[in-house]
């Protein structure tokens, strides 16, 4: 699959150096420029492009910054993707540590990933937000194995979900759908699924027992 990828930090740069690897053609992107990406390029083969250029001809694009710059992106950042193209959001809202407060959140009630789908025109599939970024790289098992962690999708489109679902079991993990983007609350910051490293049983029963009512470490 051609997959663009739009942030190169921890988790960013992490499944840049795990689907290159898989064999999928990976573009990269961060905000300051891809003569910024060269050792990540060179470590992974991965092709580093502008933010504008990331989504071109891709058939998966992953969003992976700071939600403060979500509304930063370019406008009509998703030109030129693949019909039907699958978006990821990887992003959390931390107002306090560096978000600052976003009303839409705090004041509308938007989950945090059907803000930024309303920020950039598309719907998202909501993924890989409460993985540790090293995990990526070191946790991934085979199908099957019983110690598999498994990790919460959340989307409305059911298409794009399917392949986000497909490409984290290629990575080694297993899913366990989490709803649309509505219930996406589940799956955020100070829930009990976020940063949990179990199997499908636990991270399934973890979503039932979040509170949609928000952490005061988590409120802005």
């Amino acid at each position: 699959m051609k997959i663009g990828i739009i942030g190169a930090g921890n988790i960013g740069g992490n499944l840049t150096r795990r689907l290159t690897a898989l064999g999928h053609d990976v573009s990269v992107a961060n905000s300051r420029g891809p003569q910024t990406l060269g050792a990540l390029a060179e470590e992974t083969g991965a092709t580093p492009v502008t933010v504008g250029q990331a989504a071109r001809g891709a058939d998966v694009v992953i969003v992976t910054v700071p939600l403060k710059a979500v509304p930063d992106l370019p406008e009509g950042i998703l030109d030129g993707a693949a019909e039907g193209v699958a978006v990821i959001d990887t992003g959390n809202y931390y107002p306090q540590q560096r978000d600052g407060r976003i009303a839409g959140i705090e004041d509308d009630g938007l989950t945090e990933s059907r803000w930024t789908a309303r920020q950039i025109g598309h719907t998202v599939v909501k993924a890989f937000n409460g993985t540790y970024a090293q995990d990526i790289l070191d946790r991934g098992l085979p199908a099957g194995d019983p110690d598999r962690m498994a990790l919460p999708v959340a989307g409305d489109d059911e298409a794009a979900k399917t392949v986000v679902r497909g490409l984290v079991d290629e990575l080694g993990f297993d899913t366990v759908d989490a709803g649309g983007l509505d219930d996406s609350w589940r799956q955020q910051p100070g829930t009990p699924v976020y940063g949990l490293r179990e199997g499908r049983d636990a991270v399934a029963k973890a979503l039932t027992e979040a509170s949609p009512e928000r952490q005061a470490d988590f409120r802005g």
